[in-house]
């Protein structure tokens, strides 16, 4: 078999190679005459798949590393029996991570403790979902919108009531244009008009679900505004001004933790196997590498919410990520591939669960509160 891949996806070879050759490449750069004596594509988000893409190639099989299907033209791949996967919840640990680090700093800027404020959270499926249930045993307030999970305990019938009580509201959506409920400008002037003046609305679902100019306009007469931006409209080449206006902004890397990613490719060889019938040799375990920081320690002296703010940044600081995306794109003659770069080498992280915190049978809260938010809890 031929595989043609995204080059950004880890572990291609470790996990592919045995079945055939790799030929990777930009994923914004596949094209249909890179496909046509290949049998599998394996992409990201970046990549859209439809017919102009895969007319008159030989792909058999579609996999994409990530948990949406938007560029993915399922209609057309059903119609012409090409078989796809894509890869549900495996960044959802990462994004989370993400929230929890700008959480972290948003509390350090207003010396108020997040564990006090109230977090809407729009999307309660894999992400979401389980965002509230991590900040709910933490004790935080929480209040969640779903009308496609109306079953949830945190799902409320009033978008607006969500609103108007969240300090803090975080964006976990999937995007649709169409629909009953399209997400497609789900934010626009209204909506910012309904939030605290205060507020901070976090977005790590796409860049459209935001009207862009209306968050500027809201920025412009709501000095106190804050938003935390990981995904543009206009992606790969961000507004500038917007950038600029973001208390926190980052190149659409909060699902780009190591693990992540891994766990991404791992789906795909599992499915792709199972497409093709192939034997199952390969498990993420025995290939997955040891985290740059292995262990954290904490005395009884530690007060809780310090312990886990420390914890949390020691592990990943999205203010690294804030600073690397505005020095390079302030500077670049070409913002898209400054963009896609910062992609390309984006240096290894880890999620929480791969670091190992130490503690004493005795500091039972602290111990609770590390393990909700996703650290391997040891005895010290």
């Amino acid at each position: 078999m031929k595989f043609v891949v995204d080059e950004n996806i880890p572990l291609i070879d470790a996990f592919f190679a045995d079945m055939g050759e790799i030929d990777k490449r930009s994923g914004r750069t596949i094209r249909p005459e890179h496909l046509q004596n290949a049998d599998v594509l394996l992409v990201r988000s970046v990549t859209q798949v439809n017919q102009a893409l895969l007319e008159g190639t030989s792909i058999k099989f579609v996999g994409s590393a990530t948990i949406g299907e938007e560029h993915l033209d399922t209609a057309y791949l059903t119609e012409q029996g090409i078989g796809y996967a894509t890869a549900p919840g495996c960044n959802a640990e990462s994004v989370i991570n993400y929230v929890m680090s700008a959480l972290s700093v948003l509390s350090e800027r207003h010396t108020t403790p997040w564990l006090d404020w109230t977090i809407g959270i729009i999307g309660l499926g894999n992400i979401g979902g389980r965002l509230a249930e991590m900040l709910s045993k933490l004790g935080v307030s929480v209040l969640g919108y779903d009308p496609f999970k109306p079953e949830s305990p945190f799902h409320t019938d009033s978008l607006h009531d969500l609103l108007s009580k969240a300090d803090v509201v975080t964006l976990h959506v999937p995007f649709s244009e169409t629909g009953e409920n399209p997400t497609l400008g789900l934010v626009d002037r209204a909506f910012l008009q309904a939030m605290k003046p205060d507020a901070c609305i976090i977005n790590t679902s796409r860049g459209g679900v935001i009207q862009e100019n209306a968050l500027l306009d809201h920025f412009a007469e709501h000095w106190e505004f804050e938003a935390v931006l990981d995904v543009w409209e206009t992606e790969p080449e961000p507004n500038l001004a917007l950038m600029d206006a973001a208390t926190l902004a980052t190149p659409h890397i909060a699902g780009y933790s190591l693990d992540g990613k891994m766990r991404g490719t791992e789906q795909m060889y599992l499915r792709v196997s199972e497409h093709f019938g192939l034997p199952i040799r390969l498990k993420l375990g025995q290939l997955i590498p040891e985290p740059p920081l292995r262990k954290l320690s904490f005395s009884v002296e530690a007060e809780d919410l310090w312990a886990m703010n420390t914890a949390i940044r020691a592990c990943y600081d999205v203010r690294n990520d804030d600073f690397r995306m505005r020095q390079r794109l302030h500077v670049a003659t070409n913002r898209t591939e400054a963009f896609d770069d910062l992609r390309k080498h984006y240096p290894m992280r880890r999620d929480f669960s791969a670091t190992k915190v130490e503690l004493r049978k005795k500091m039972a809260m602290l111990r609770d509160q590390l393990g909700y938010i996703g650290f391997d809890i040891r005895d010290k």
